[in-house]
């Protein structure tokens, strides 16, 4: 784990091929989130370090599917998704594997890496498990699983990771551009060091290798953490995104409160049917809308026919940046027993270029599911349009008044 520059998929194509060719017995799956993304880096890397060594032709070289052997050993390209949009894809146990390369580690959530971690089994030699990555933020959980943090002396925002102790199975290799300078060139070098002054916080993380306070492009900032929501505050709303596996559903209730929003964790995890969902909303002891994807339709008019008082936030061009502007602008809190919330906060980013440009889009590899349900909800609470949002607090006042009816009229009253 390093900056950029050091040569980390170099290093690690070059232990492969040289492993591969030994007699002792290797089976290595070479890994990334999505599958298609491995040809061209890691599975080209060696494949090129095998051409340079001249003995490509002594390989047996397929390259669809991303496999090359030699006698009995064998490296091969495993994805822990088929696809950026494959949802459903379950990664196949590793049994008889004993190495294991994974490149651009930081985009492997960590419900995934355990799952890979208890598959790897074998009695045909120790096993070997590589990542790669630069360093994510210090909420990261590789950050968290692995290391101690040191502030950076000079450098505000910044740690220097350190190994924590007792780590006897794992060895760190901390490197950067400055450990690779023969292989590099002098331009290279040059647009590298010139970061410093013109992208700091790119040139600091991504360039030298340094951790993160907070993850780069971050889009929201300044949420406060409160201890719970004060009997004070009014119910709004409920904000519902939608998922089963391996993207977990996530409901949110939303506060109004001293004029600002408080967010409360209701509901998050993976395998939830909309029965389930239904249930935990109806035995809320307070009721309110629920808003949520309106790319769920289906979804909706099934929570309908449970009984549930939802409708469909409404979505059109570019209303993801459009939701995340308003949420920006408002005084956010979150309850500290929300932690699903606070995490994706935490990591919820813009993604960025290899050249620290924030692209304008969300970072695919962050969890956003909270961030959509707060989104949803608050879409209805604040409309950009004045005339909008008379009209849709009218809708909330009408529907919190009939709740209420519905309230006195099955308490006898």
């Amino acid at each position: 784990m390093g900056g950029r520059g050091a040569g980390r998929s170099t290093v690690a194509s070059q232990f492969a091929l040289a492993r591969l060719v030994e007699e002792n017995y290797f089976r290595c799956a070479i890994m990334r989130f999505i599958l298609g993304d491995i040809r061209n880096s890691i599975y080209r890397e060696i494949t090129d370090r095998a051409e340079e060594q001249n003995v490509k032709e002594a390989l047996t070289i397929v390259d669809n599917p991303m496999i090359l052997k030699y006698g009995k050993n064998s490296i091969n390209a495993v994805g822990f998704r088929k696809s950026s949009g494959d949802q459903k894809s379950k990664l196949k146990s590793l049994a008889n594997y004993n190495c294991v390369i994974i490149e651009e580690a930081e985009e492997i959530p960590e419900e995934d890496f355990m799952q890979l971690d208890d598959s790897l089994r074998t009695v045909k030699g120790d096993i070997t498990v590589i990542l790669l990555l630069n360093p994510p933020p210090k909420s990261h959980w590789i950050v968290r699983r692995w290391f101690d943090l040191e502030k950076h002396p000079e450098v505000q925002g910044f740690y220097v990771p350190k190994l924590k102790p007792g780590m006897d199975d794992t060895l760190f290799l901390n490197t950067n551009f400055n450990d690779n300078l023969a292989n590099l060139s002098e331009q290279t070098i040059h647009n590298y060091e010139k970061y410093k002054e013109t992208k700091p916080d790119h040139y600091w993380n991504m360039v030298v290798g340094l951790v993160p306070e907070v993850v780069r492009g971050k889009i929201y900032s300044g949420w406060q953490m409160i201890e719970e929501v004060p009997h004070e505050a009014r119910l709004e709303c409920y904000g519902l995104d939608f998922g089963f596996h391996p993207d977990p559903a996530a409901i949110v209730a939303i506060y109004y409160y001293n004029g600002g929003y408080i967010v409360d964790e209701v509901l998050y995890g993976q395998r939830y049917l909309n029965r389930h969902l239904a249930t935990t909303l109806n035995n809320r002891p307070e009721k309110a809308v629920v808003v949520a994807d309106s790319a769920e339709p289906k979804s909706i008019a099934e929570m309908k026919e449970l009984d549930v008082d939802i409708i469909p936030v409404e979505k059109g061009r570019d209303s993801v940046n459009f939701g995340i502007k308003k949420v920006q602008g408002m005084k956010i809190s979150v309850t500290r027993r929300s932690k699903n919330v606070w995490r994706e906060y935490e990591d919820y980013a813009w993604k960025i270029s290899k050249d620290g440009e924030e692209q304008g889009i969300e970072d695919p590899k962050c969890d956003n599911h909270s961030m959509s349900a707060i989104r949803y909800g608050l879409s209805i609470i604040m409309p950009s349009d004045p005339i909008a949002e008379i009209s849709k607090q009218k809708e909330l006042d009408v529907r919190r008044r009939e709740r209420e009816e519905n309230v006195r009229q099955n308490a006898g009253l």
